[in-house]
């Protein structure tokens, strides 16, 4: 997954707008109950794709389609190869299309059916996809409409070459969905935002985002994160800002789960100098019995730093110790990045 992304101040603008003209941008998901921590084993599942027999044949790409509780989340899958790597993405997220096939129970396409990419532009220059849709676009369900746009939105920029999305239909610019009409009328970034949800007496004048990463499971045991970003009180570090939302843990009504301990203290947390490297220091609550750091903690931290802050690694230290080696063996002596592509499918 690309984390370069930060998200900016500008999301606060329009949050704003959006609430004061009462479309849909904004609705309530659906309230689950809570669920139990992800089996033992499956940190690795959800963060390492492994060697498949598609790799040969085809291309891993992380798509967006909405999970079994109506949040909007990742999926890695192989697509076959081609160099429309945009064109084919979108195809896969169509209702009825190829990636009904090779998505987890439970999840959803939110393309709706018989929608056809008539055409993608990407312009190098500015890093801006133009896509063009058929009319069927416009046929998704009211309620869905938000996550329509943050589905295209998000699989789009998880390219290396789009950080931002302009849609039309039927070669007209959108300047508002059909239904709901949310404004479309300025190009979209992440800084849009994902799973949008607010912190208690929460004054949107004086708000910023952060997306944090807890997870969910399906009935059928498929482990994965799911991105939320959260306003919250203003300020000017947002790297601590994340953490420390990231340890308050999921909103109850999405019934997500926590991937690090209530208790865990940070110590600090600091951006580098060319703000590529994010180093965050935690007392010895950030390891478990065995004295590793659980890979499930390890990768929330790491997906929720770069994602917040567009750094592309994190250093993680334990008592200022660089030390540290994760339940998955993965050693975190040195600073690393995100995994490229999170979520994938046994497929």
């Amino acid at each position: 997954m690309k984390r370069k992304h930060g998200l900016r101040l500008a999301a606060i603008v329009t949050v704003a707008a959006m609430l004061s003209t009462g479309c849909s941008l904004f609705d309530k998901k659906e309230g689950a109950a809570s669920i139990d921590p992800p089996p033992a084993g499956a940190d690795a599942m959800m963060v390492n794709a492994g060697v498949s027999a598609n790799a040969e044949t085809g291309r891993q790409v992380t798509l967006y389609f909405k999970d079994p509780k109506g949040l909007v989340a990742p999926v890695s899958v192989y697509v076959p190869k081609t160099v429309e790597v945009a064109r084919k993405s979108l195809e896969y997220m169509v209702d009825g299309g190829p990636g009904s096939t090779v998505i987890p129970a439970g999840f959803q396409a939110l393309l709706p059916q018989g929608t056809v990419i008539k055409g993608i532009d990407i312009k190098a220059d500015n890093k801006l996809a133009i896509v063009d849709f058929s009319k069927e676009f416009n046929n998704y369900n009211a309620q869905d409409e938000r996550k329509l746009v943050e589905a295209v939105v998000w699989t789009l920029t998880e390219l290396d070459n789009v950080d931002k999305v302009s849609i039309r239909v039927e070669g007209k610019d959108l300047k508002e969905m059909a239904l709901g009409k949310t404004p479309l009328d300025k190009e979209i970034s992440r800084a849009m935002g994902i799973n949008l949800e607010f912190a208690s007496g929460l004054n949107l004048g004086q708000a910023v985002p952060v997306t944090l990463y807890f997870q969910n499971q399906t009935q059928d045991q498929y482990s994965y994160y799911v991105p939320v970003t959260r306003m919250v009180q203003r300020t000017d570090d947002l790297a601590k800002a994340a953490v420390q939302q990231l340890i308050k843990g999921p909103d109850d009504s999405k019934g997500l789960a926590a991937s690090i301990a209530s208790d865990l203290e940070l110590i600090q947390v600091q951006l580098s100098e060319d703000n590529s490297v994010v180093t965050a220091n935690f007392n010895d609550k950030l390891l478990g019995a065995d004295k590793l750091v659980p890979a499930s903690a390890a990768q929330a931290l790491i997906l929720t730093l770069t994602e917040t802050t567009g750094a592309s690694k994190v250093q993680l230290l334990v008592n200022g110790q660089a030390k540290v080696a994760g339940s998955d063996k993965t050693s975190y002596a040195k600073p690393v990045a995100a995994p490229v592509h999170i979520n994938p499918t046994a497929m």
